[in-house]
């Protein structure tokens, strides 16, 4: 049956596993994919273990969909089927457990976290993702997200965990500085959110060696590094303005092993700008 398409009883214990790792993946308790992967595979129709990882894969891209946090090691992948949309909605509907481990999550105030080494949490950002969508994902029904149940956008107002995210950023500003030499830059780093408010459409002003003013945006996640984040027209058009000095540093799995991954340049170039809201005008 390879090739075949997936049927309604091998959506759903796929969907089901895949729920019961993310269970544990949020509440920090260890797992084991592989063993997973293998007690599932006697449950479908002669599935790989390529196939199964790529409809996890599935299943992350349509939690995303749901403003919903994925398991971080499964990167989201496109081109799902509607069934798997309908039975991985309902699966999540019908788990309060798991909802209100993340909502308690997405409010809970954050601190700096502590590394031994924070010149190391850089990393290379994520491979580019065509935004191109299949004629499958077009034609796939989704409901708008239940402003309550959208735990991605209530976990970016979470301005305690944006706050932390600054601080660490500028803690790694001056170690970058003072590592290549330039404590005197290090110390002129400024948290201009705080100093100068959010009119200024950049959170930090940092330095490259060369003494060239960084204009750094940041924004913070608990979650995996392809979690969706929120841009204001502002920030946009400032990026635009100042693309050769704009830099967006986004931090992920914050609160459990921070890293970032950096973008220069315009907001709208390096990521896919989604309007998200209209203001409408009485006439």
């Amino acid at each position: 049956m390879i090739g075949a398409d997936w049927n309604r009883l091998e959506v759903e214990a796929t969907v089901a596993d895949y729920f019961e790792m993310l269970d544990k993946e949020l509440r920090g308790l260890e797992y084991n994919k592989a063993e997973h992967r293998r007690h599932l595979t006697k449950l479908l129709r002669n599935r790989s273990h390529g196939a199964i990882e790529r409809k996890h894969q599935n299943i992350s891209a349509v939690l995303i969909e749901l403003g919903f946090p994925y398991i971080a090691g499964y990167k989201p992948l496109k081109n799902y089927q509607q069934l798997l949309y309908d039975v991985a909605e309902s699966r999540l509907e019908s788990n309060p457990s798991l909802i209100d481990t993340v909502r308690l999550q997405v409010l809970k105030p954050a601190k700096v976290p502590n590394v031994d080494d924070i010149l190391s949490s850089l990393v290379d950002p994520p491979s580019h993702q065509p935004n191109e969508r299949s004629k499958k994902e077009e034609e796939i029904k989704k409901p708008p997200i239940k402003s309550s149940r959208d735990f991605l956008a209530r976990e970016a107002r979470n301005h305690s965990l944006g706050e932390a995210g600054e601080k660490f950023v500028i803690e790694f500003e001056r170690a970058r500085l003072i590592q290549e030499g330039n404590e005197r830059l290090a110390s002129k780093v400024e948290h201009v959110a705080v100093t100068q408010g959010d009119s200024t459409g950049f959170d930090i002003l940092s330095f490259d060696i060369t003494g060239r003013e960084r204009f750094i945006e940041v924004k913070t996640t608990s979650y995996g590094s392809l979690i969706p984040f929120y841009v204001t027209r502002n920030e946009v058009a400032v990026s635009r303005k100042t693309a050769s000095n704009y830099y967006l540093y986004r931090l992920f799995l914050f609160r459990r092993d921070p890293k970032f991954f950096i973008k220069k340049g315009s907001l709208d170039e390096s990521f896919d700008i989604i309007p998200t809201q209209y203001m409408a005008k009485v006439y």
